[in-house]
């Protein structure tokens, strides 16, 4: 199982690393079987990040990047809060992604910010983004402010949001093959061909008078509009 996290940081530490490095251990305990947890921090691709945006080709950095996000199981992405909403370093990291590298990917949201009174940012920013890019999103979103560094309640939804993430990367990982669909002409073991669906996408209607086998014996074919007549007084 391959767990991705983008961490958007832009200081050397970063609060938003740290919180990516704590959800990513905290999503890790809880899947079985272990993950390979992969950090890409983009502000080491900013100058390839905006020269493929001009050119539109991904550098020697950029693109092991952008194939560790493609093929991963899961994601955990964390961007600090810039006025009111996420950086612009994170949002060209994923303007240059393919888009549909992340359809039905289960995906984490997380930030980072100054002040508690921009954690709205994770749902009228973030999260219109990945439904965007038909992510499958988890419903906790992880915002952490200054203040809630060691503070209680972080870490409830940290363990929160980790678990609902583990879920989902449980789930896939045990999702089934696709069963194999019988032959149309199988009969489903009676040893007679099964009977021809009728539709106007499958095969004409049948002439007035003309029978079928459905397995129990000839049934004759009524017209509709003699079964209405019928009906009438």
């Amino acid at each position: 199982m391959k767990l991705v996290v983008v961490s958007a940081g832009l200081s050397v530490p970063s609060s938003t690393r740290l919180l990516g490095d704590r959800l990513a251990a905290a999503t890790a305990g809880r899947v079985p079987g272990g993950t390979d947890v992969q950090v890409v921090e983009v502000r080491d691709l900013a100058v390839e990040i905006a020269h493929h945006l001009i050119n539109g080709f991904p550098g020697p950095h950029l693109a092991p990047a952008l194939d560790a996000v493609r093929t991963a199981d899961g994601l955990i992405v964390v961007t600090p809060v810039f006025s009111a909403s996420f950086s612009g370093l994170f949002k060209s990291f994923f303007d240059v992604l393919d888009k549909d590298a992340l359809i039905g990917k289960p995906v984490l949201l997380a930030a980072t910010g100054g002040s508690a009174r921009h954690s709205l940012a994770l749902e009228h920013a973030l999260r219109p983004l990945f439904a965007y890019l038909r992510a499958l999103t988890v419903p906790t979103a992880v915002y952490a402010a200054s203040e809630d560094w060691g503070a209680e309640g972080l870490a409830e939804r940290i363990e929160r949001a980790a678990g609902e993430l583990a879920g989902l990367l449980g789930g896939r990982a045990a999702e089934p093959e696709p069963a194999a669909r019988p032959a149309p002409d199988a009969g489903h073991g009676s040893g007679k061909p099964s009977a021809p669906a009728y539709g106007a996408d499958t095969a004409p209607a049948p002439e007035p008078g003309t029978t079928f086998d459905n397995g129990a014996g000839p049934l004759p074919v009524i017209p509709f509009e003699q079964q209405l007549a019928a009906l009438k007084p």
